[in-house]
C-alpha cells in the first residue's frame, strides 16, 4: 500500500510538474494545479526518508520520481552555481514597491526604497506599483544619486483604480511604448527603449493579472492549509478559491501573449529584458510561456526557491525576469532583506553581447 501511495504520489507530482503547458484558457481550472508542485515534492522527500529508514530497497521508487520531475524542479528551485559578472555586466532590479506603503513597517517607505535602490548601484530600476512618482518627485531625488532617466506609465487613474509602471535607469530612454491589452483590473505593460553603450535595448516592464484575492480569502486559505475549517465549509471555500484563481489565470494568459507578440517583433534585431511582477508562480503557464522564447535569468543564474512574495501562506517566486538570447545572466537572486513591500527586489546582473 505505502508502494502504490509512492507511486501515485510520483504520477500526480509528474502531472503537476508539466500542467504549466497548459493554456488557462482551454484548461483554467487545472492552470491552478501548479501551487501544489511544492507540497507533492515534500510528501515524495517524506517517502524517501522512510523508504531508507524502513526497507532502502523501496527507495528506487522516490528518487526515479525526482529524476523524472528533473525539468520542473529545476525550474522551481535551480541549483546553479553562477560566476561573478563579468566587467561591462549592468544589474537590473525588479521590485513592486506596493505604492511605496513601507510594508507597514516603515513610515517613510519611499526614502526606504530610494536608499535601497542607491546602496545597489542599480543600473537599471523597473519598478511596478511606482504609484507615488506624482507627489514625493521621486524622478529629481533619484536623478541626483545617479539614476538619470526617469519614467513612468500610469496604467489606470480613475476613482477605484491607480497604478503605474516606472523605469529609473542610468541609460538614455529613446522611446516609450504601452503594450495594450485587456485587463479586469489595474494591471499592464510597458516597453522602454534604452541606449546602453552602443546598443539599444529593449525593456518590457510587466504588472500582470492579480488573483483579486481579498483579506478574507487569504484568511480562510490560511486556515485551510492549518486544518482549521470546518469540513462542510474546506470544499466550499476550495471551489471558490479555485475558480479565482482560475479566472486570473485565463485573463492572465492572453497578457502574456500580447507580450510575447510585442517581443517577437524584435527578437534577434535588440537585446531585449522583460521582466515584472507576473502574479504567477513557477509552475505556471505564464513563466512557462515567456521561458520559451527567452531565457528565465533565474532558472539559468539563481540558486533555491527564490520566494519573492513575503505574505505568509502565499510565498512564491511570482516577480520574474527573463532576457534574449543575445544577454547573458548572472547570479539572479531574490533579496529577501529587503522588506519594506509585499514583494521581495529582484536582481539580475546581465552581460549583452552574443555568448
Amino acid at each position: 500500500m505505502l508502494t502504490g501511495a509512492n507511486v501515485a504520489t510520483v504520477i500526480v507530482m509528474l502531472l503537476v510538474g508539466f500542467s504549466d503547458r497548459l493554456n488557462p484558457t482551454d484548461h483554467p481550472l487545472v492552470s491552478t494545479v501548479g501551487m501544489a508542485f511544492p507540497v507533492l515534492l515534500v510528501i515524495n522527500m517524506g517517502f524517501l526518508l522512510f523508504w531508507l529508514i524502513f526497507k532502502w530497497s523501496r527507495a528506487w521508487v522516490p528518487v526515479a520520481g525526482f529524476i523524472l520531475s528533473y525539468v520542473p524542479i529545476s525550474i522551481y528551485m535551480p541549483l546553479n552555481v553562477s560566476p561573478s559578472p563579468p566587467e561591462g555586466a549592468l544589474k537590473l532590479v525588479s521590485y513592486n514597491v506596493c505604492c511605496y506603503g513601507g510594508n507597514f513597517k516603515y513610515e517613510q517607505g519611499f526614502e526606504k526604497v530610494r536608499d535601497y535602490l542607491v546602496d545597489e548601484k542599480a543600473d537599471i530600476v523597473c519598478l511596478q506599483e511606482d504609484n507615488d512618482s506624482w507627489r514625493r518627485y521621486c524622478f529629481k531625488q533619484l536623478e541626483e544619486r545617479g539614476l538619470t532617466y526617469n519614467d513612468t506609465v500610469v496604467l489606470f487613474n480613475d476613482e477605484l483604480r491607480f497604478n503605474c509602471l516606472g523605469i529609473h535607469s542610468k541609460y538614455p530612454i529613446i522611446r516609450r511604448e504601452r503594450i495594450d491589452y485587456k485587463t479586469v483590473s489595474n494591471n499592464g505593460s510597458a516597453a522602454w527603449w534604452l541606449k546602453v553603450n552602443e546598443d539599444t535595448v529593449i525593456v518590457v516592464n510587466n504588472h500582470f493579472e492579480s488573483c483579486h484575492l481579498n483579506e478574507e480569502d487569504r484568511r480562510q486559505y490560511r486556515q485551510l492549509l492549518k486544518g482549521e475549517m470546518a469540513r462542510d465549509s474546506v470544499r466550499a471555500e476550495s471551489q471558490l478559491l479555485m475558480v479565482k484563481l482560475a479566472e486570473a489565470n485565463a485573463v492572465r494568459s492572453k497578457q502574456i501573449e500580447m507580450v510575447c507578440q510585442y517581443v517577437s517583433q524584435y527578437l534577434g534585431r535588440y537585446p531585449i529584458i522583460v521582466c515584472g511582477d507576473f502574479n504567477d508562480n513557477p509552475i505556471s503557464f505564464s513563466r512557462h510561456r515567456m521561458g520559451k522564447m527567452l531565457t528565465d535569468c533565474f532558472v539559468e543564474s539563481g540558486r533555491g526557491v527564490g520566494l519573492s512574495y513575503n505574505q505568509k501562506a502565499f510565498s512564491f517566486r511570482i516577480d520574474h525576469i527573463f532576457c534574449s538570447a543575445d544577454i547573458t545572466p548572472y547570479q539572479c537572486e531574490v533579496d529577501t532583506k529587503m522588506d519594506a513591500s509585499d514583494h521581495f527586489p529582484m536582481v539580475c546582473w546581465l552581460k549583452i553581447g552574443v555568448k
